[in-house]
C-alpha cells in the first residue's frame, strides 16, 4: 500500500533567543499544519489523524501540542491526535507513526509534523510542589536537561568528542566541515533554494507584527574565526560552537494519505514513502544513530545507497555528521543512542 506526500511547509529557523523566542511550539505548529494543509489543497475536514514530534514542553498546551496545533488549523475536534516524543528524531517519528496509521486504514489522510522551541525551555523547581523544609532549593535548567545524555549524565557535546576520537577525525576535518556548511546554507539562501518551503510567521519587532521568513542561524564565519574558538566541552577536546550542533526554534509540518484516497480526491502528490527504519547504539556515542538505522533501512527495502539521488543527514555535530558520510535518504542521529531513516521516492 502506497502512502503519500501531499503538501508540506516549515517555519524559517530560529536561533536561539532570535525572533522566534517568543513563539511557542503550539503556535508554531499551528502556522505549519495550517499552510500544509492549505499547501496540498485538503481540507480540515478531511484530516482523520494527527501526530505532532516534541520534546521540551515550554507550557501547558505544547503537552497536548499536537490537539492545539490541530484544531488551531481548523482541523475539527473530532479528529484525534496525539504527540509523539524521540528526541532529536521526533518530527521524524510522527511521519513514520502517522504513516503506520495510514497503512492500518486508521484513516485516508494524516497530519504529521513537529516544533520545539529550545528559547523557550523553562526551568523547574523539583521541591517547590512539596516544599523544601531545611536547605537551598536547586532550579534545572531543562534546556540542559534535554541535551544531556539520560544514561551518563554527559553533554551531547562529549558524545560527539567519542564520535570523533572513535573514528579519527581531527578538528581541521570539522572546521573545514561546518565552515562548508556555513557556506552551503548561506548560497542556498541566497539563491532562494528554501523560499518555497517556508511559511511566514508573525513576530512582534518593537511595536508591530512582521514576517519572519528566512532562516537566521547561519553565520557569516570564516576558517579562520572556527580555528579560533576554544574547545566547548572538553579542555583539549575539538568540538567548537563553530562546528557543534545548533539551539534553534522552528517546526514543520507534512500532509500524508492513502495513495488511492489522494486519487480519487484528484490531489496530486508530491513524493510517496517507501520505508522506515529505527536503530539502537551506544548512548556514549550516539551521534553514529543513522549508520545502522540506514542500513536497516536497506536491508527492508531492498535499496542501495547509490538508488538514492538526495541523502539529507543531519548536521548535529560536524563530527558527528562526518562519521555518518563515511559509511553513507533523510536520516537523524538521536540523544540516547538511536538512528531514524525514512526513504521517500519523489512522484
Amino acid at each position: 500500500m502506497d502512502i503519500v506526500i501531499l503538501g508540506a511547509a516549515r517555519t524559517a529557523i530560529g536561533t536561539f533567543g532570535g525572533a522566534l523566542a517568543g513563539v511557542t511550539p503550539a503556535e508554531l505548529g499551528t502556522v505549519v499544519a495550517k499552510s500544509a494543509m492549505e499547501r496540498a489543497a485538503i481540507s480540515p475536514e478531511k484530516i482523520g489523524h494527527v501526530v505532532f514530534g516534541n520534546v521540551i514542553n515550554t507550557w501547558a498546551q505544547d503537552m497536548y501540542l499536537s490537539r492545539v496545533a490541530a484544531m488551531g488549523a481548523g482541523v475539527p475536534e473530532t479528529t484525534p491526535a496525539m504527540n509523539v516524543n524521540r528526541l532529536c528524531g521526533s518530527g521524524a517519528q510522527a511521519v513514520v507513526s502517522a504513516t503506520q496509521s495510514l497503512m492500518l486504514g486508521d484513516c485516508d489522510f494524516a497530519l504529521a509534523g513537529g516544533a520545539e522551541s529550545m528559547s523557550r525551555a523553562p526551568y523547574i523547581v523539583p521541591q517547590a510542589r512539596w516544599g523544601q523544609k531545611m536547605g537551598d532549593v536547586s532550579v534545572q535548567d531543562m534546556l540542559l536537561g534535554t541535551l544531556n545524555c539520560p544514561f551518563n549524565a554527559v553533554h551531547m557535546g562529549i558524545t560527539a568528542e567519542n564520535v570523533a576520537a572513535e573514528y579519527g577525525i581531527s578538528r581541521q576535518d570539522q572546521d573545514d566541515f561546518a565552515l562548508q556548511s556555513q557556506e552551503r546554507t548561506a548560497h542556498a539562501i541566497k539563491e532562494g533554494y528554501f523560499a518555497d518551503q517556508i511559511t511566514p510567521v508573525a513576530v512582534k519587532k518593537r511595536r508591530e507584527l512582521v514576517d519572519f521568513d528566512r532562516d537566521e542561524h547561519p553565520k557569516d564565519t570564516t576558517a579562520e574565526a572556527l580555528a579560533g574558538l576554544r574547545p566547548a566541552f572538553k579542555k583539549d577536546g575539538s568540538v567548537t560552537a563553530g562546528n557543534a550542533s545548533g539551539i534553534n526554534d522552528g517546526a514543520a509540518a507534512l500532509v500524508l494519505a492513502r495513495a488511492e484516497a489522494a486519487e480519487k480526491a484528484g490531489l496530486v502528490p508530491l513524493a510517496r514513502i517507501t520505508g522506515y527504519a529505527h536503530a539502537g547504539v551506544a548512548p556514549d556515542v550516539m551521534g553514529i544513530g543513522p549508520i545502522p538505522a540506514v542500513r536497516a533501512l536497506l536491508e527492508k527495502t531492498g535499496l542501495k545507497v547509490d538508488d538514492f539521488d538526495v541523502i539529507e543527514s543531519n548536521e548535529a555535530f560536524a563530527a558527528q555528521a562526518l562519521a555518518v558520510n563515511q559509511a553513507g535518504m533523510i536520516t537523524m542521529c538521536i540523544g540516547g543512542g538511536q538512528g531514524i531513516a525514512v526513504s521517500i521516492e519523489r512522484l
